[in-house]
């Protein structure tokens, strides 16, 4: 893969060949890469395979009660109810099959006790009334249901008022044609209670999948994905010489191969849907592995989640500086490289240590490193106002006179005039130059000010998250390694009078 690269200076490009190592291998054989493909990613997550595989067995039991005589007799054709049930009701994680199943399980039984009352009304209005009346009344309940299910507090319970639209409508069609809607209605019931009673069985006691435990997981990763990222642009900002600039082609296509840990970020600010998604099915899970007492508070992690993609969103600032067009000199930025490396790695270290007590559900003293970290943000402000008048370059324009001088020597008025005009206008051209070397130098230092202005910010943020964890703590009943849990209070320290100030000479 060639993509065009710009250094910085004018008129100079370069090709940049990007490595395939790591990739699809090379071959032209499609079978293969497509088996290449498949096997990356049944390895990427291992519990994709138990799912599929489990859902393949919770089929086949139900189907066994068709392939064979003696249950075929009794249930007849009712049973493919019970296949279709399985086939929409079993999801991924144990809570989100609960979930859909009440659903299933509530708007069946809800359509059922309707189709049957229904029917036995039209059944009462005779023969030429009757399917006007299962018309309106098929007519009026998709009106219903379809509009209830926007309703933002039925939400949740949107796939139910799905399920109970086309449940009644077949059992109210099927057995108007029949002649015996109870009937139909009681064997359409217990087919689908059998499928889901099956895809319940199956999918929690045979290698469950828990979304609480996928939730937990996955704000685990999230902690340690901002950490690195974070790390990953501030040691790359204070490495790069300055020779080097972004490369323009990557930046618009938002590709950073040699920032692994950049795409991980960015995801961390797209999880709110699969965080609100995870916990809504955790709610539905009973008490299990580590997560045992009822009630646990799965909400709250949601909220932690959305407290750490405001960090995070400091992150992507941060990186959006480090590719910038316009760049501060390297000699420049080595001048605050100890004060925004300290500040960086105890900001990076309190993050995975607030990550690392989600993981092993306990609660640690963590005031020291936390005042540690305001330290250090302290110090970089501190340099920064030392050395303020690095950050802003001046110019001073010379005066001229503007006297025009007398004519002398036998030279005319009018060519002193004109030779007077173009040293002016040659002067002019070069104080024009000097201007705009100038304002751009000082706009690439104010971009080192950007940088570490957001530096700051993020570890102003990071105070937000510490309470946000610890809140989450204690109505998870996190294991207390220590007695005494201190967390110094937001308003102990003021970051919002840490304003950068710069100051022009």
């Amino acid at each position: 893969m060639m993509s065009l690269k710009m250094n910085g200076k004018e008129g100079s490009f370069g090709i940049k060949i990007s490595s395939n190592e790591g990739k699809l291998p090379e071959t032209r054989n499609k079978f293969k890469v497509w088996m290449y493909k498949i096997w990356e990613f049944a390895k990427e997550d291992i519990n994709r395979v138990t799912f599929s595989l489990k859902v393949g067995l919770a089929v086949l039991l139900v189907s066994l009660l068709i392939l064979f005589q003696a249950p075929y007799q009794v249930f007849s054709t009712s049973i493919i109810w019970s296949i279709l049930t399985v086939a929409i009701m079993f999801e991924y994680t144990v809570g989100a099959t609960f979930h859909k199943g009440f659903n299933r399980v509530l708007g069946s039984l809800f359509a059922g006790v309707l189709a049957i009352a229904i029917a036995e009304l039209a059944l009462m209005s005779g023969p030429v009334a009757e399917p006007i009346i299962i018309g309106i009344s098929i007519f009026i309940i998709g009106s219903v249901t379809s509009f209830m299910k926007l309703w933002p507090t039925f939400v949740p319970y949107e796939y139910g008022f799905r399920v109970i639209l086309f449940t009644y409508c077949l059992i109210i069609v099927s057995g108007y044609r029949s002649g015996n809607p109870i009937r139909t209605s009681i064997e359409r019931l217990y087919s689908i209670a059998i499928g889901a009673i099956i895809a319940i069985a199956v999918n929690t006691l045979i290698f469950p999948i828990w979304a609480g435990e996928q939730l937990h997981k996955e704000l685990v990763k999230s902690f340690n994905s901002v950490a690195d990222s974070l790390e990953e642009c501030v040691n790359k900002y204070l490495s790069n010489d300055g020779s080097d600039h972004s490369e323009f082609t990557n930046t618009l296509m938002d590709e950073f191969p040699d920032e692994p840990q950049y795409k991980k970020c960015r995801s961390t600010l797209n999880s709110s849907a699969k965080l609100e998604s995870l916990a809504l099915s955790a709610k539905w899970e009973p008490p299990h592995g580590r997560f045992r007492h009822l009630f646990y508070p799965w909400s709250e992690y949601v909220k932690v989640g959305a407290v750490l993609r405001y960090c995070a969103y400091e992150v992507m600032a941060l990186h959006g500086v480090l590719h910038s067009e316009i760049q501060a000199p390297y000699n420049l930025r080595s001048i605050f490289e100890t004060e925004i490396s300290e500040a960086t790695n105890k900001a990076a270290d309190l993050i995975r240590c607030l990550g690392k007590d989600i993981c092993d559900m306990k609660q640690t003293i963590k005031s020291t490193l936390v005042r540690s970290v305001r330290s250090s943000s302290e110090r970089l402000q501190r340099a920064i106002e030392t050395h303020a008048y690095l950050l802003a370059s001046s110019y001073q324009l010379s005066d001229h006179n503007s006297s025009i001088p007398l004519p002398i020597n036998g030279f005319s008025k009018s060519n002193q005039l004109a030779e007077f005009k173009r040293e002016n206008e040659e002067e002019g051209e070069m104080n024009s130059q000097r201007i705009l070397s100038v304002s751009w130098e000082s706009t690439a230092a104010l971009s080192l000010a950007t940088f570490t202005s957001l530096l700051i910010e993020f570890v102003a943020r990071l105070d937000h998250l510490v309470e946000a964890v610890h809140h989450l703590s204690q109505m998870a009943k996190f294991q207390h390694e220590n007695l005494n849990i201190f967390l110094l209070p937001i308003e102990e320290f003021n970051f919002n009078s840490m304003a950068i100030e710069l100051k022009i000479y």
